[in-house]
């Protein structure tokens, strides 16, 4: 399994996101129809007769799946997800959808699964067939004033914060209820606005997201602060599908096991997120990094 941190009280200061593209990425193929593949340099090594996997994804959620110039689909869950595709046999066709629309074409069948930072939650388990594990994914606040510090969850009472709409960040928030008020977006960029405009006073989302997006537009100083462990159910990813849908289920888990044991998943960690993937920290360890 990839690693991005084991640790909780690790935090990094950083630098925060701009404008960007958003706007196209939101817009682009919101009618359903495949992403575009033009001048796309991944090249399937599979025959023609390989069977093709419609794949549902947002697309806007950098490192994880976004698109670069030319609409293609890229990130660290698109080569994820191609890699798994490459080793069971099967080819796979990206689908822009909203983030509650990839879970509502997968139960309907219109989709064959959904990868686009999916953390385990119980009640997905209940509603649909989730794969084993094959990232670390921690929750993580986000926060650019330097009058103040926070140094977990519970640190956010009586703050405004905000969370993506259906994510596990909004569940947690509500389950610790002290905070002064809440409000939830649609996207990351909306968060990230948010923050950058004062409306909030923190944001919460899943630490890669947040690490990724500050890294590459450095405007403003802020501080990342992890607070979920590996023995967390919900600060794995997992791949969706369908509930029942065993033989794609099992297919997928084959995957990502051979590619574990291959350590596939590290190479493609170290490909988006860069920094030695091998190195493993204690749960004492707390570490102040400057990401450049």
């Amino acid at each position: 399994m990839m690693q991005l941190y084991r640790v909780l009280p690790m935090v990094l200061s950083v630098g925060l996101f701009g404008c960007g593209n958003s706007a196209t990425q939101e817009n682009a193929n919101a009618t359903g129809t495949p992403a575009a593949e033009t001048k796309d340099s991944f090249v399937s090594k599979l025959p023609d007769t390989a069977p093709t996997l419609k794949v549902a994804t947002t697309g806007t959620m950098p490192p994880f799946s976004f698109q670069d110039d030319y609409g293609n689909m890229q990130g660290i869950d698109i080569d994820s997800i191609r890699a798994i595709g490459e080793e069971q046999g099967f080819k796979v066709e990206f689908y822009k959808e909203t983030w509650q629309n990839m879970f509502d074409t997968v139960a309907s069948g219109g989709r064959d699964l959904a990868i686009s930072g999916i953390s385990y939650k119980d009640d997905r388990a209940e509603k649909y067939g989730l794969s084993t594990p094959y990232f670390f994914n921690p929750s993580s606040i986000m926060y650019a004033k330097s009058n103040m510090t926070i140094n977990g969850i519970e640190s956010l009472q009586g703050m405004n914060v905000a969370a993506m709409e259906g994510s596990k960040q909004e569940d947690q928030l509500k389950a610790m209820g002290t905070y002064n008020q809440m409000t939830t977006k649609t996207t990351a960029f909306l968060l990230y606005e948010d923050l950058v405009q004062g409306k909030v006073d923190a944001i919460l989302h899943d630490l890669p997201i947040l690490q990724y997006t500050a890294k590459n537009h450095p405007e403003y100083d802020v501080t990342i602060v992890p607070y979920e462990g590996e023995d967390n159910p919900s600060a794995q990813q997992v791949i969706l599908m369908a509930k029942g849908n065993n033989t794609l289920i099992n297919q997928v888990n084959e995957g990502i096991a051979k590619l574990e044991a291959k350590g596939t998943f590290k190479e493609i960690e170290a490909r988006w997120l860069g920094g030695d993937t091998s190195t493993e920290k204690s749960a004492a360890d707390t570490t102040t990094t400057q990401l450049n």
